[in-house]
This record gives structure tokens, C-alpha cells and sequence, in this order.
């Protein structure tokens, strides 16, 4: 930055630049079945969040003695006026959408009753004392092949990591809501699976035609109260 506010900590990393918004935490809770005979779950935020962009959404599956999957991940609402969200099991055979969540922008809300808030140059709200900071806490891309299952029309593929979900760590499940390049103008739908007894996290891809490639990371953050 060149003029403004800047803030480091005792390791010399900028933790508040009057420049560049952080990742703000919006709203935590729970989400749990609310629909499609339990396999589905809408979550309202508490308050609706003001940014342009969609929210990033952060899970925390409740852990169980089996596989807990989500899939058909989407942010509902509109620019500048967000309102939840929705997930899915991933089949009847795994773990009901029940956990725990955060929602967390590149924007502050305006909560503070006292204290300190800034503004970038556009005019928009990057800082709020009275909001708490969400912070990236690692990533998973080395994902192994594992197999593929043809259901007609479509392929499975299965892809692995070896995981664990260390204590207050989300896993963000935007990116599971987007389809992905394939052989077809349908993509491939993309799901995630909490493996807890065996410490796996997998990937699973639906489509049409069977390209093996992926690279989707898994991003991993922490509420930082």
C-alpha cells in the first residue's frame, strides 16, 4: 500500500491492509435435513450478506462411523443480497447433510455497536471491528485415481486423499457445486466424501463421457474467534 492503514503481526505479516479486504466472517450455525425425505438441506443465513460476489460457504460434516458426503453445492440469492444455502447427501447410503458452517466474504458487515471500520477507494465496506476474520488453512490437489464405476449413461470416478479434520477446520464446498470441463456440454457434476473410519477424503465425478484428469483443490479454513 502506499498511504492509509496498515496493521502487521509479531511475524511481520500484514493482518489488516486499508487496500485489500480479508476474509471476513459473515455467519456461523448449523445446517441439517430439511427436505427430499432427508437427503436435502436449506440453510438461511441469519442476516443477508451484502456482497456482489457469492459467499464462501465452509462445512464441518458431523463426524460419524461412516461416509458423510455432499454434492449439488449452491450459495442462493442474488449479488448483494445472499441468503443461504444448499447442499445434498451424496446417496441414500451415506450420512444426512448435518454439520456445522460458516460464511465468510472478501467484505465486511456492518455490525460493530463501537470501534473501528474502514473503507477501500470504491467505497466499500473491508473492515469492521466487530467482525471476525476467517483464515485459509490449507489446501488438498494430490488426489489418486481410484476407480470408475459406468451406471448408463454416466461415469463415476473416484478420486483420494489421505485426511483428517483437525479441531474448528471447515472444508469449503463452493467449488463442489460447479460443473467441470469433460467430453459433453452436460460436465461433470463434482461431489465430496468424509471417509472417517478409514481417514479418507474422496471426489467423486459424474459425466457422460470419462476424462480421468482432476486437479479441483480442497480448501480448508478456520474461524478465527
Amino acid at each position: 500500500m502506499t498511504f492509509g492503514l496498515q496493521f502487521t503481526n509479531n511475524s511481520n505479516v500484514v493482518t489488516l491492509d486499508s487496500e485489500f479486504a480479508r476474509l471476513s466472517l459473515i455467519c456461523s450455525g448449523r445446517y441439517a435435513p430439511t427436505e427430499e425425505s432427508g437427503l436435502g438441506s436449506t440453510t438461511n443465513f441469519p442476516v443477508v450478506l451484502t456482497s456482489q460476489e457469492p459467499p464462501l460457504i465452509f462445512v464441518r460434516p458431523d463426524t460419524v462411523n461412516a461416509q458423510a458426503g455432499l454434492s449439488l453445492a449452491r450459495v442462493n440469492g442474488s449479488p448483494g443480497a445472499w441468503t443461504g444455502f444448499y447442499v445434498r447427501a451424496f446417496n441414500v447410503n451415506t450420512a444426512q447433510p448435518n454439520g456445522r458452517y460458516f460464511a465468510a466474504a472478501f467484505k465486511a458487515q456492518p455490525v460493530a455497536t463501537f470501534g473501528m471500520r474502514l473503507w477501500d477507494a470504491a467505497g466499500s465496506l473491508i473492515f469492521d471491528s466487530g467482525t471476525n476474520a476467517a483464515l485459509f488453512t490449507r489446501a488438498f490437489q494430490n488426489w489418486t485415481y481410484s476407480n470408475t464405476v459406468f451406471i448408463s449413461p454416466n461415469y463415476f470416478n473416484y478420486y483420494t486423499v489421505d485426511f483428517n479434520f483437525p479441531v474448528n477446520e471447515y472444508m469449503m464446498v463452493n467449488n463442489f457445486g460447479m460443473s467441470l470441463t469433460a467430453g459433453g456440454a452436460s460436465g461433470r457434476l463434482v461431489s465430496c466424501l468424509w471417509d472417517f473410519p478409514a481417514g479418507k477424503l474422496w471426489a467423486v465425478t459424474v459425466a457422460a463421457s470419462n476424462p480421468y484428469a482432476f486437479y479441483l483443490p480442497a480448501l480448508f479454513a478456520k474461524m478465527a474467534v
